[in-house]
C-alpha cells in the first residue's frame, strides 16, 4: 500500500465548556466531579464541604508528580559491578542529587533531583552526563516523550549496536584463539614427540619454540584483540574508577612486561619467560565476554518482543463528509484509506486493522468480527472473540477479519506502550538486596589490587623461604624461579576475581523476571516490589470486583410509596457520575427498561459510602443505609427499613442460591422523606475466587477480606471462598480499610492489598504491595496506587505474581551466593593457599577462565527463570 501524507485539522463547530470542581468532605476524599456550572455548594449534612477548583488542584497534582520524576541517562562502557558502583557515586556526589539507582544490564542511570531543581532538570542532566563521560564512560541524557515511532527505532538501533559489537567480539574471539593455538604449537610437538611422532618436526614448530616469536604473537595479542580492553582499563584506572578491565590488563601487561625484561636481560637470571600466559588469558577473558555478552542480549529478549508489539503504522480510515457507514461494512464505498504514522491517529478516529495484522491502538470496534491474540497483554494463549462494541488493545493481534476500530488511547498513552515504559522504569529501580552487591563490588576493585600486591611480595619475600618445596611445581617454571612464581600467582589474583557477577547477580534477574512478568498480564512496578512480594505473609483483597466478577445486575427494587421504576430511575440519575460498579448495574437496568434518566446538579461522591445529586430540584442520595439516612434531618422508622429488606429478599429469592452470589443492597433517600427504596444488585463470584484463597492458604499466607458492604453479603462470600469469620471485615470506609493494613504492618506482618475501584487506593498505596485488577483495559486511582496490575483480571494471577517474586528472588540469592562464594574460594587459591600443602596451583589462562565462565553462569541462572512454570496453573491443570 502506497503511504499518503495527511495534513491534519481540529475542527469543532461547537465549543462547550464546563467548570470542574474537586468536592472533599473533612475527613474524607471525593474524586473530581463535573458539574454544568460553577456554583457555591449547598450544605447538605451539618458536616462541613470544602470547595476547591479542579484546575488548582490539577496544577498541585501536577506538579507532585513533576516532583517525583526521574531524569534519565544511558550510560555505556560500564563492565562490572564496580563500574556502576562508581558512576553512582560520581552522581550522588553532586549536591543537586537526591538519590540515584544505575543498572549494569540495561545501561541506565535514574536520578531524582532535589526539590526546587525540576524545572532545570535538562540542564542538569547535560551537566551529570558530562560528568560521567569525564569519568571515562560514555554518558547521555535521554529525551522523554517521544514517540512510538522513536521509541522503537531508538530501542532497534540500541540492538542493532550490540548485534555489531557482538560481531566485532567474536571477530577478536577467532584472532586471538588463532594466537592461542600458534603458542601453544610448541607444546604440541612435544605431545606428539612423546607419542612417538617424530617427523612432524620442521622449520615452522622451530620457529614456534623461539622465545622472541613467542614474544612476538603476545605482543600482537595485546595490541591486537586486547588492545580494547587493555585502552579501557588504563583509561578507567587513570581516571579514578578501576573496573574488570583494569585487573586483567594490569594481569596481562605484567606477564609481558617480567617475561621481555627477563628474555632481554638475560643476565639478570630470572628465567621468567612466559609469553604464553598473556596470550591465552586475553583468549579466554575475550571468549567469555562473547558468550557473556550474547547471554546478556538474549536476557533482554522478553523486551524486544514486546517492542515488536508496537506498531509504527495504522491505516486510517476516511469517509467524506455526511457519508454514513454500514453497522456491518468494515468500509463504505467511497471511504478513503491512508497509511499513515501511528503517532498521527488521535482520539475518535477510525483505524482499519487486516487479519495478521497488529492492532496499532486502544478502541472499540465499530464494524467486524474476528478473534484475537491477546496473550501477550494478559498470558491467556486462547484467543478472543472481538465484534462491534468490544474493546480491543494495541499490541495484540488480529487474526481472522478484518476489523474497523475507533480509537479511544493512542500513541504513548496505549496499554502496550503503557506496558514497555513501565518495564523500563521498572528494571532502572533497584531492589534493596542490590545495594548489597553495589557496597562490594564498589570496593572490590581496589581490594584486589592491594591483595595481588600483597600476594606477590609475601611469596617473593618470606613464602619460598617458608615452604621451599614450591618451587618444585610447574608455576615456578623450570628452574624454580621466585620471581616467576610470585608474578604468576599475583596475575593469578587479579584476574580470577570477578566483580562482574556480583554486579550482574541481581539486575539479570530482575530483568528475566519483569520481563516474565509482562508476557503472562502481570505488569511489575520494580525489583523493589519483587523483593516485597516474595516476603509477604498476609493478603487482603476487597469484595466487590475483586473476589466477585464485578459485572453486578439489579436483582429486585423495593420501595415504600411510589412506584419502584421511580425509585430506579432518580437512584440512576445520581449514579451517572460515578464509575463504580453497583453504579453501572443500576443505570445499565435502567436503560434496560427504557426509563428516561434526568439530568442532575451538584453531584457529589463519598468513596465507599454513596452518591449525592440534585434530581428534579430534589437532593436524592444512594448508597449505604447510614449514610443515606444521614443526609437528610427526616429519619426512617426501623419498621420500613424492614419492610424493604423483606420485600427486596422475598423478590429475589428465585435467583441462583446465594453461596455463588454476592447481594448488595444500595438504599435510595430523598430530601424531605428519608429513606423512600431500596435496590438488591448480584454479583457473581469469580470461578477462580476459591481456588486462589486456597492456594494462597497452602503457600502460607493469611486472607482477609476488607469490604465496605454490608456484613451478610461479605459473610456469604467468605463463606464461600473459605476466609474465617475472623479475618472478615464488613462496612468499612476506605480510611477503615487502610487501619487495618496499619495494623497489620505494626504488628510486624508483610502485607500485600487487592482491589480494583478507587475506594482501594488508599490501602493499595499503604500496603507493602498493591495489586489491582484492571477491568475493561482503563487505568483508575487503583492501577495508578497499585505496585502490580494484573492485565488479564483473573484474581489467580496473584497466585502466578507470588510464584513469580519468590522463584526471582531465589534467582537472585543464588546469583549473589555464587558471586560471594565463588570469589571466597577463588581468590585464596589463586593466592597460593593451596601451593604448600597439595601442590596445586592455578596458571594465569586457567584464572581468567574461571572468571568468564563466573559471569555466564550468574547470567545463564538467571535465564533459567524464562523456563519458570507457574505452579498455579499446573494445580488447574
Amino acid at each position: 500500500m502506497a503511504t499518503t501524507g495527511l495534513l491534519r485539522f481540529s475542527v469543532s463547530p461547537l465549543h462547550r465548556r464546563h467548570d470542574l470542581f474537586y468536592l472533599q468532605f473533612t475527613r474524607r476524599t471525593l474524586h473530581p466531579l463535573q458539574t454544568p456550572k460553577s456554583r457555591a455548594v449547598r450544605t447538605v449534612s451539618d458536616k462541613p464541604v470544602s470547595c476547591i477548583h479542579l484546575q488548582d488542584k490539577a496544577s498541585g497534582q501536577e506538579s507532585s508528580s513533576s516532583t517525583n520524576s526521574t531524569l534519565l541517562l544511558d550510560v555505556s562502557g560500564m563492565m562490572c559491578g564496580a563500574c556502576a558502583a562508581r558512576i553512582k557515586s560520581i552522581i550522588s556526589a553532586d549536591e543537586r542529587v537526591d538519590s540515584v539507582v544505575v543498572n549494569l544490564l540495561t545501561e541506565t542511570a535514574a536520578i531524582k533531583l532535589k526539590q526546587g531543581l525540576i524545572d532545570d532538570s535538562a540542564s542538569v542532566a547535560e551537566d551529570l552526563a558530562g560528568k560521567v563521560s569525564a569519568s571515562g564512560f560514555v554518558g547521555r541524557r535521554r529525551v522523554s516523550g517521544m514517540g512510538i515511532a522513536d521509541k522503537v527505532r531508538k530501542w532497534r538501533e540500541k540492538v542493532e549496536k550490540k548485534e555489531e559489537l557482538l560481531a566485532r567480539s567474536r571477530n577478536r574471539v577467532a584472532f586471538a584463539w588463532t594466537l592461542v593455538a600458534l603458542c601453544c604449537g610448541s607444546h604440541a610437538s612435544h605431545i606428539l614427540h612423546s607419542l612417538g611422532f617424530h617427523e612432524f618436526h620442521g622449520p615452522i614448530l622451530d620457529i614456534l619454540h623461539n622465545s622472541y616469536a613467542r614474544g612476538g604473537l603476545a605482543l600482537i595479542s595485546l595490541l591486537g584483540p586486547g588492545r580494547e580492553l587493555l585502552v579501557d582499563g588504563l583509561r578507567a584506572f587513570r581516571k579514578g574508577s578501576p573496573n574488570m578491565n583494569s585487573l586483567v590488563g594490569f594481569g596481562a601487561i605484567a606477564a609481558f612486561a617480567i617475561s621481555m625484561v627477563s628474555l632481554l636481560n638475560p643476565e639478570l637470571q630470572w628465567n621468567a619467560v612466559f609469553f604464553d600466559e598473556p596470550v591465552m588469558l586475553l583468549g579466554f577473558i575475550l571468549l567469555g565476554r562473547s558468550l557473556e555478552e550474547r547471554v546478556r542480549i538474549q536476557a533482554s529478549s522478553d523486551m524486544n518482543e514486546l517492542l515488536s508489539l508496537l506498531s509504527t503504522k495504522s491505516r486510517l480510515v476516511i469517509g467524506p463528509s455526511g457519508s454514513e457507514f454500514s453497522s456491518d461494512s468494515v468500509l463504505c464505498s467511497d471511504a478513503m484509506c491512508a497509511e499513515v504514522p501511528t503517532d498521527d491517529i488521535r482520539i475518535g478516529d477510525s483505524v482499519l486493522v487486516l487479519p495478521g495484522e497488529t492492532i496499532p491502538v486502544d478502541g472499540k470496534v465499530l464494524a467486524g468480527r474476528s478473534v484475537v491474540d491477546e496473550s501477550m497483554l494478559t498470558g491467556e494463549s486462547l484467543p478472543v472473540f472481538k465484534g462491534k462494541g468490544l474493546s480491543v488493545s494495541a499490541g495484540t493481534v488480529n487474526w481472522d477479519g478484518p476489523l474497523r476500530i475507533e480509537a479511544s488511547c493512542t500513541g504513548s498513552n496505549s496499554t502496550i506502550s503503557k506496558i514497555v515504559n513501565m518495564i523500563e522504569d521498572a528494571q532502572g529501580r533497584e531492589a534493596p538486596i542490590q545495594r548489597l552487591a553495589d557496597s562490594i563490588a564498589g570496593r572490590f576493585v581496589y581490594s584486589i589490587m592491594t591483595l595481588s600486591a600483597a600476594t606477590f611480595a609475601f611469596w617473593y619475600y618470606i613464602g619460598a623461604n617458608m615452604f621451599p618445596s614450591v618451587l618444585l611445581n610447574d608455576i615456578a617454571g623450570p628452574d624454580g624461579n621466585t620471581l616467576l612464581l610470585s608474578m604468576k600467582l599475583a596475575v593469578d589474583v587479579l584476574v580470577v576475581s570477578c566483580p562482574c557477577a556480583l554486579g550482574l547477580a541481581t539486575p539479570t534477574a530482575i530483568l528475566v523476571g519483569t520481563s516474565l512478568g509482562a508476557k503472562r498480564g502481570l505488569l511489575i512496578r520494580g525489583g523493589d516490589v519483587l523483593e516485597r512480594l516474595a516476603g509477604i505473609d498476609y493478603i487482603t483483597l476487597d469484595k466487590t470486583g475483586t473476589l466477585t466478577e464485578g459485572n453486578p445486575a439489579v436483582s429486585a427494587v423495593a420501595s415504600l410509596e411510589s412506584e419502584e421504576l421511580e425509585v430506579l430511575r432518580i437512584a440512576a440519575a445520581v449514579e451517572q457520575t460515578t464509575l463504580h460498579p453497583i453504579a453501572k448495574a443500576i443505570i445499565a437496568k435502567a436503560k434496560s427498561l427504557n426509563l428516561s434518566i434526568p439530568n442532575t446538579r451538584r453531584q457529589l461522591t463519598e468513596p465507599g459510602s454513596g452518591t449525592l445529586a440534585e434530581v428534579d430540584g430534589t437532593l436524592v442520595a444512594v448508597g449505604k443505609l447510614n449514610w443515606a439516612r444521614d443526609r437528610f434531618q427526616h429519619i426512617s422508622s426501623p419498621y420500613d427499613i424492614k419492610k424493604l429488606d423483606v420485600s427486596l429478599e422475598y423478590k429475589s429469592s428465585s435467583d441462583v442460591p446465594s453461596s455463588d452470589h454476592s447481594r448488595t443492597i444500595a438504599y435510595v433517600g430523598k430530601e424531605g422523606k428519608g429513606i423512600v427504596g431500596a435496590i438488591a444488585i448480584s454479583d457473581n463470584l469469580r470461578e477462580d475466587a476459591k481456588f486462589t484463597i486456597t492456594r494462597l492458604e497452602k503457600m502460607g499466607i493469611r486472607t482477609m477480606i476488607l469490604s465496605g458492604d454490608r456484613e451478610e453479603a461479605v459473610a456469604s462470600v467468605a463463606n464461600s471462598v473459605g476466609i474465617e469469620k475472623e479475618f472478615t471485615y464488613c462496612s468499612l470506609t476506605p480510611q477503615q480499610k487502610s487501619d487495618v493494613i496499619s495494623k497489620l504492618k505494626e504488628s510486624g506482618h508483610h502485607v500485600a492489598m487487592v482491589g480494583d475501584s478507587i475506594n482501594d487506593a488508599p490501602s493499595l498505596a499503604l500496603a507493602d504491595v498493591g495489586i489491582a485488577l484492571q477491568t475493561e483495559g482503563r487505568e483508575n486511582a487503583a492501577s495508578n496506587a497499585a505496585s502490580i496490575l494484573l492485565l488479564g483480571n483473573r484474581l489467580s494471577q496473584v497466585i502466578e505474581a507470588i510464584d513469580l517474586a519468590r522463584a526471582t528472588m531465589e534467582k537472585v540469592h543464588q546469583n549473589l551466593a555464587w558471586a560471594i562464594v565463588y570469589n571466597i574460594i577463588a581468590i585464596p587459591l589463586a593466592a597460593g593457599a593451596a601451593l604448600p600443602y597439595f601442590d596445586f596451583a592455578m596458571t594465569p589462562s586457567l584464572s581468567g577462565g574461571l572468571m568468564a565462565l563466573s559471569s555466564i553462569f550468574v547470567v545463564t541462572n538467571s535465564l533459567l527463570l524464562q523456563f519458570h512454570g507457574s505452579r498455579s496453573k499446573e494445580m488447574e491443570e
